[in-house]
């Protein structure tokens, strides 16, 4: 403290004083956000049990309770600033059962709500501390509808031993921050704001009306930009995909990944999305890991965890990292495991059902031989590569089952070495947990062959981050198989959507090695990787992200008193939403840093397929409709992705048909009229056709032009001012097959090529076009036709009127 003169007539003290926003800065809650506290109010009050599941409806009505009384009170006292009892007199007591008198009851409801979710923000409480240390005056000033009294409560609550030399609340003193309550601070306690300081969360109260006092801020914001709008995103898809659950109480799991963020450096993006992301999902698969180890163990038990690679590598890392070495991390995919368990030919035939193209050098690396009828099916082939359909269909004619059974029976002797070389005590457990990312349990399903083959009487159990939850029926009744995102989480038709985007996730998760072909001696022989190495590398940064989050979690946790991951329903929705939003709503930063992966097909190949290709699903919007581009078979093996790269309105269309919220009769197409059309044959002979016009839910017009071989037609003229004068031209595609049904379902789509297409007298700008007079027309050249039908599409997207 010191001493300053200031004129003659007066002495004034010169303090320098620190003050603290409350809510969000020195107290954060064990929510998602604010309005969390009014869904456990509903809970705590009772409400909950004469009226359930209507926790939203109380929400909203206490935030409009609070939204009339700030505007009665603007009205009638020139001010914002209410109580909160005032709040609550604008709540409709009787819609949910209550009677007047039992105001208080709620306001003491949401101030215990308050106590249970709020903590004390350990960085701010060292902050505050130290300057209290320092000899500073230190308090705080909070704009908030609890009155000075129950504010102090809440602080002593989350801090027993907390002193402070003052404390403001807005509603006390009828001015927010942002209004005169800063003036009366200083006025009040004979700060001189040159010499004070305030820490806050809100720019527009805590920073510029800090600023506009002259006192200096200090700001503390709750989450950058990007982060924010990831949560907003995440709390959407949670309210869609897990509808009925309670939105806002996740204890504690987004104040945990803000504060863990927070606590670590910016590095790169990949490092970030691994921290902000990857890291949250996969600290909670190993918490259900962790309690499914627990449920497993008993009397007489000896339980082995083991992580399944390629894809269980970021799991076992984390694994470690939080529980030591105590457990294993076994190379085996399916191929491998379905073949070692085969004493038939059928796990072979299942095998190569799945894999999309395969030649004899992979065939005969998978099966160690390549029988001469065998070859000669191979050589029957362009290129010598064949369907794996194909192949599945005519291997039973091709090979006698005996030959498999032995090769089985050898590659199950160097498998079961290995497990005993990688397992410490394996002959001795009774009891093997298998970690994977999922999904239907195929490597658990194997390995019971296999051990049911060799004699062994160990227990099987699959503990999955995504389950196919109707493919366990199987599993035997020693055995069990569990999904952290279970069908009691999600409905099915949601998990099949995540599970076909889940590609992105298993090329972030996996090993930079290649997949396993086989084992020599206990150790494993492995196919080459054929993943770019910069893809590994990026691979390696967001894994290094996520191992960063697990190391920082729990002592953030322990330092807020959070415990996120301890009910278990509760943990699995949020991580659900976390994910689903990752996979299927991705923002730009994102898309540009992931887009160019590819993904290792690992199925008798070293194929690499692309991730995103946003041409793609353009062309199966414009042939096939908007909701059989939702149903497109891979690749591209990120769909939500692709979807995302149009635009991301067109990702969440494709989130809702996930969740089967897409209704077909507003978004799919429905006549508007007819146009009639020109054909042109070769000898320039021409006929007018009369086609169909759609328009689609999106407001897109669509025509189908459907061709025969016989017909000859080497152009064909479209009258662009039936369609609209102006507007988008989203393309031109083909379909094509020996008849009109399949060409119209296939997913083979073709474009023609922009600059194909000849524009008469029509102003063109990229997509744009004006026509110019009534007689303009796009000509679109045919190509030659390869099969008996072909159907031509065009979408467009009109521009002020549309079809005459």
């Amino acid at each position: 403290m010191t001493i300053a003169t200031a004129g003659a007539k007066r002495r004034a003290q010169i303090v320098s004083a620190w003050s603290f926003d409350v809510f969000d800065t020195f107290l954060l809650r064990a929510c998602t956000t604010p309005d969390g506290v009014f869904e456990r109010t509903y809970e705590l009050s009772g409400i909950s049990r004469t009226c359930p599941n209507i926790s939203a409806s109380f929400v909203q009505h206490r935030i409009q309770a609070e939204a009339r009384a700030r505007r009665t009170a603007k009205e009638k006292r020139g001010t914002g600033e209410v109580r909160i009892d005032e709040i609550y007199s604008y709540f409709p007591f009787r819609l949910f059962g209550l009677a007047r008198r039992q105001l208080n009851d709620l306001v003491e409801s949401e101030l215990a709500a308050e106590l249970e979710l709020c903590r004390a923000n350990p960085d701010m409480l060292r902050q505050y501390l130290d300057m209290k240390r320092a000899g500073h005056r230190v308090g705080f000033i909070s704009d908030t509808y609890w009155d000075s009294d129950r504010l102090a409560r809440l602080l002593r609550a989350c801090r027993p031993d907390l002193r402070w030399d003052f404390l403001y609340a807005s509603c006390d003193h009828g001015s927010g921050k942002s209004e005169a309550l800063f003036a009366r601070y200083l006025t009040e306690q004979g700060f001189d704001a040159g010499a004070s300081f305030h820490v806050g969360d809100n720019d527009r109260a805590d920073i510029k009306g800090a600023r506009r006092h002259g006192i200096h801020p200090r700001y503390y914001p709750q989450a950058t930009a990007q982060l924010a709008s990831k949560f907003q995103r995440e709390t959407t898809l949670l309210e869609l995909l897990c509808a009925g659950a309670p939105s806002r109480l996740d204890h504690g799991a987004r104040t945990l990944r803000r504060m863990v963020a927070a606590r670590n450096a910016e590095r790169s993006p990949a490092f970030h999305l691994g921290m902000t992301v990857l890291g949250p999902v996969m600290t909670a698969f190993d918490a259900f890991i962790a309690r499914r180890c627990a449920e497993v163990a008993g009397p007489g038990r000896k339980v082995a965890l083991a992580f399944l690679g390629r894809d269980g590598f970021l799991p076992h890392r984390i694994w470690e990292e939080l529980h030591g070495p105590t457990s294993a991390y076994l190379e085996i995919n399916r191929r491998v495991s379905l073949i070692a368990s085969a004493d038939t030919m059928q796990p072979l035939v299942d095998l190569l059902s799945k894999v999309l193209k395969i030649d004899a050098p992979t065939f005969r690396d998978m099966i160690k031989l390549l029988p001469p009828k065998v070859a000669m099916f191979f050589a029957g082939y362009p290129d010598g590569i064949a369907p794996g359909e194909d192949l599945a269909e005519a291997l039973p004619e091709l090979m006698d089952a005996s030959e498999i059974v032995g090769l089985a029976a050898d590659l199950r002797a160097r498998l079961l070495a290995y497990l005993r070389h990688t397992i410490p005590g394996f002959d001795g457990c009774t009891d093997l947990v298998l970690a994977d990312l999922g999904y239907s349990g195929s490597v658990q399903k194997a390995l019971r062959r296999v051990f049911d083959l060799a004699g062994l009487e160990i227990r099987l159990h699959g503990a999955y981050l995504i389950s196919l939850d109707d493919a366990f029926d199987d599993v035997t009744d020693e055995d069990s198989a569990t999904g952290f995102i279970s069908d009691l989480v999600v409905t099915p038709h949601v998990k099949r959507m995540l599970i076909r985007n889940i590609a992105l996730l298993e090329q972030i998760c996996c090993s930079a090695d290649g997949s396993v072909r086989d084992y020599d001696g206990g150790q494993v022989l492995r196919e080459i990787n054929p993943r770019p190495a910069s893809q590994i590398a990026l691979a390696a940064e967001i894994q290094a992200g996520s191992l960063a989050f697990a190391k920082s979690a729990e002592d953030v946790a322990l330092d807020f008193g959070l415990s996120p991951y301890a009910t278990p329903d509760v943990a699995a929705r949020w991580c659900t939403a976390t994910l689903a939003r990752f996979l299927l709503l991705p923002d730009e930063d994102e898309l540009a840093l992931l887009g160019g992966l590819k993904h290792d097909v690992n199925l008798g190949t070293h194929a690499l397929a692309p991730m995103i290709d946003g041409d793609f699903i353009r062309r199966q919007i414009t042939a096939r409709g908007f909701s059989a581009a939702c149903t497109s078979a891979a690749p591209p093996m990120w769909l939500a992705g692709s979807f995302a790269r149009l635009s991301p309105s067109n990702a969440y269309l494709y989130t809702l048909f996930g969740a089967n919220r897409l209704p077909a009769d507003i978004f799919e197409e429905s006549p508007c009229g007819q146009v009639q059309i020109g054909l042109f044959r070769a000898n320039t002979e021409a006929t007018l056709e009369t086609a169909t016009l759609y328009r689609t839910g999106l407001g897109e017009l669509r025509l189908r032009i459907p061709l025969s071989r016989t017909m000859g037609i080497a152009m064909i003229a479209l009258p662009l001012p039936k369609f609209a004068k102006e507007g988008l031209l989203h393309g031109v595609t083909v379909q094509s097959a020996y008849d009109v049904s399949d060409a119209a379902e296939s997913q083979d789509v073709t474009g023609i090529a922009a600059d194909s297409l000849i524009y008469a007298g029509v102003q063109r700008n990229g997509s744009h076009y004006r026509v110019e007079n009534d007689d303009a027309c796009l000509l679109i050249p045919t190509a030659p036709m390869t099969q008996d039908i072909a159907i031509y599409s065009v979408a467009i997207t009109p521009l002020g009127s549309g079809p005459k």
